[in-house]
Parts: structure tokens; sequence; C-alpha cells
């Protein structure tokens, strides 16, 4: 065991960083993927999503993948689910964690869902009531948590109030996206202390975007200020295909130097994690020609 303090990373590539690549992906190259970060070490790898393959065909495959990838003792198999139908699917696909998604924001809510805020979180009362059966814990990602890009800035208190509801609604982990990639440390300093009333930082998780090239820079102050649960993409891989440029997600080696850097330990494996990327670019640059 490491002196160091843990930081907890969860791997979200599988999912969020292949979910915005316009060539298909392989079935077969995503169940490597996924197996190559699962000799990483990581806690939780978020593998797909449930969702219509018709609004996200990249991962219109979810099923098989879950049928395929060897499950690592001690990693966390995770998926987004947006409603009962998906969290029968997924619970048909032995799915070790189920997340939902809502916004800070209305306009990224209708963009996203198409529907309100009000609305998305009455849809996952069922979805919470079939995990809780299950025994699955249950993420509560908030999108657009410092600027939508259909309602510009996002208020701390509009982030809160949307943190107060998941919480309420029965949420097990809150996941605060920094959705387009804009903010710097002290847009989160304010954002922290403005979701501090209902959630402190060491509840939460935080879901960084590098579309200004201040990740790194972003990841240190969250540290800084308490935040100790992270999400990261190997390779940098991702954005959001309902958030225009929001061109991709903090990459998990940035997160991993960075934690090393500032004395933390994410009891992760970087060598696997750059032979996870190397491996997953390839397919994309081959998928590509």
């Amino acid at each position: 065991m490491s002196a160091r303090p843990y930081v907890r990373l969860c791997e979200v590539g599988p999912r969020d960083g292949l979910q915005n690549e316009r060539t298909p992906v392989p079935t077969e190259s995503k169940v490597a993927f996924v197996d190559a970060l699962s000799a990483a070490g990581f806690p939780e790898i978020e593998v797909s999503s449930f969702v219509s393959a018709r609004r996200v065909p990249q991962l219109g495959d979810a099923a098989e993948v879950f049928a395929r990838i060897a499950r690592r003792p001690g990693t966390v198999y995770s998926a987004l689910v947006p409603n009962e139908r998906g969290m029968e699917a997924a619970l048909a696909a032995r799915v070790g964690k189920v997340s939902v998604f809502a916004a800070a924001s209305e306009g990224f809510s209708r963009a996203n869902t198409g529907g309100t805020i009000d609305e998305v979180i009455a849809r996952f009362g069922p979805v919470v009531r079939m995990a809780r059966a299950a025994g699955l814990p249950v993420r509560g990602y908030v999108s657009c948590v410092v600027r939508c890009p259909y309602d510009g800035p996002t208020p701390p208190q509009a982030v809160r109030a949307v943190v107060e509801r998941l919480l309420a609604a029965g949420i097990d982990d809150i996941d605060l996206g920094e959705t387009l990639g804009v903010a710097a440390p002290d847009d989160l300093a304010r954002l922290l202390d403005g979701v501090a009333p209902a959630a402190e930082p060491g509840r939460l998780t935080l879901h960084l975007h590098d579309s200004n090239g201040r990740g790194a820079d972003n990841l240190r102050a969250a540290l800084a200020l308490g935040v100790r649960s992270f999400d990261a993409s190997a390779g940098g891989l991702g954005g959001c295909p309902f958030a225009p440029g929001a061109r991709g997600n903090v990459a998990t080696e940035t997160a991993l130097a960075v934690f090393e850097s500032e004395g933390y330990d994410a009891g992760v494996d970087r060598a696997a994690v750059a032979r996870a990327t190397s491996a997953i670019r390839q397919v994309l640059a081959d998928a590509a020609s």
C-alpha cells in the first residue's frame, strides 16, 4: 500500500471517450480497450451506455461489449442508463453500477435529453428504484456546471439545486461535469463553494474537459479544494455530441501525472494505461483511414 493519500479515478474512455467518434469502432476493439484498462487497476471503468442506438450509434453494442469483457475483481464496470428500458438492458448485462444524467441548465437539458430539468429528474425514479432492488449503486451526472453552450454561465446555486434534488431522489454519487472545458481554477472554487451546503467537495466526483488547455491546472485546484474523486479518459478521448466545443476529456495520463506531482496515489498502472491508449488510437486511426 502507498503511503501517499488516495485519489479515486474512474476511467470513462470506453463510454465518454468513444461516444463522439463518427467512425464506428468494432465491438472487439471496444472489448480489448476495456480489458487493457482493466489491467491498469482502475476501481471503476465506465464501459458503455444503454441509450437509444439511434441517438448514440457508437454505443449500440453495449450489451455485447459487457458480455465479452474480462471482469477484473476489484473493478466496477458501470454504464449510463436513461430510462427503465435502458435499466432493464443494463441489469441483463450484469452492470455493476449505473449512472443517470441531468443538467444544471435548461438549454442543455433539452438538447441532451429532450426534456426540462424537472422532466429528466422525474424519469430517474423508476431507474433508482430498480437499481435499489438489484443492489446497485447509482451515480448522478450533472452537466454544464460552469457554462452551458446554450444558456451561458451557470450560477453555482443552480448546480446546488440540482444536486439537492438528486440526493433527495436517492442518488449515491454526484458527478459534476465541466462539460465545455472552459473553467479556470477560480470558477471551480466558486462552484464547489456554492455546492458545499448540499455536498462537500470530498463527497463529489469532478468530470473535467480540457478544451482550453487548463485541465492540469484545474485538477490541481480541485485537489487543493478537497475533491478526491475524478473522471478521466485514456488519451484524452471524448467530448459531448450535444455540447458544441467540448473537444475532449482530461486525459487519464495527465490526471495520473498531476496526482503524482501533488503527492497523491490513484493506484493505477501508468504503463498499462499507455498501452491501452496506444492500442485504441491505432484502432481509431485505422477506422478513419
